[in-house]
């Protein structure tokens, strides 16, 4: 399997993932939207994985290069590829597929755990995990569900974490993703600043069993989706 990934910023890419597909031999490629790459040939990709960043999905006046990655994003949702968004990832799926995305009513920022709504279908990557996981989570904005789309998880925080468009599109607010040097990258550059819902960077950083446990729920899902990609093939 050729896993392509969209990278929105230079410290937020596959992480963990990339440790995941080593073990299983699959291949990987990367285009850095914000350097206007050239974006592959969808022919050749079997999983697009769309990465996080720090913007928002209309901020093109100061991301110009978003407008190129939402028309090749549009291409491979009208082709029909397989695509897992992360954080961005899951609010531009979502903003492509006609649902506002805003401003959540709190920003969500460490380890908390989400809970899956109870749809049940047999493409959901969620289908070996317990009804409540914890996962990380970064980001102030979030997405309406879009026209079609299932809901799979929520938050105290955020009713949205999660959906599944058609039987091949996954968009995923929280992360599964970082590693340890990506947490510190993002606290240094963006310290939180304890809330309700946001916690210290001493509790983001200083978790290596919830960072073990993150990746056990990343193989997880990775498992599922490479299933799903394999079997459809």
């Amino acid at each position: 399997m050729h896993i392509h990934c969209l990278k929105n910023v230079a410290t937020e890419g596959l992480g963990l993932i990339e440790s995941w597909a080593a073990k299983w031999g699959h291949s990987i490629g990367y285009s850095n939207c914000y350097e206007n790459p050239e974006y592959p040939d969808l022919n050749r990709v079997d999983l697009l994985v769309i990465a996080g960043g720090p913007m928002g999905v209309n901020d093109e006046t100061d991301y110009p290069w978003l407008t190129q990655e939402k028309a090749f994003l549009k291409s491979a949702l009208e082709q029909d590829v397989a695509i897992l968004g992360i954080c961005l990832g899951a609010q531009l799926l979502a903003h492509l597929l006609g649902a506002r995305v805003y401003p959540n009513a709190h920003q969500e920022i460490g380890w908390m755990p989400v809970m899956q709504t109870g749809e049940s279908h047999p493409n959901s990557p969620f289908a070996t995990l317990p009804n409540e996981f914890e996962v990380m989570h970064w980001h102030g904005d979030t997405y309406e569900l879009p026209e079609g789309a299932m809901s799979l998880a929520w938050s105290q925080a955020c009713d949205n974490q999660a959906f599944l468009y058609g039987d091949r599109v996954f968009g995923l607010q929280f992360h599964i993703e970082l590693t340890q040097q990506n947490l510190q990258q993002l606290c240094e550059a963006w310290p939180p600043v304890p809330d309700a819902y946001v916690q210290s960077t001493k509790e983001i950083c200083e978790a290596p069993t919830r960072m073990a446990r993150l990746e056990r729920t990343m193989n997880q899902i990775m498992d599922a989706m490479a299933a799903l990609v394999l079997t459809e093939e």
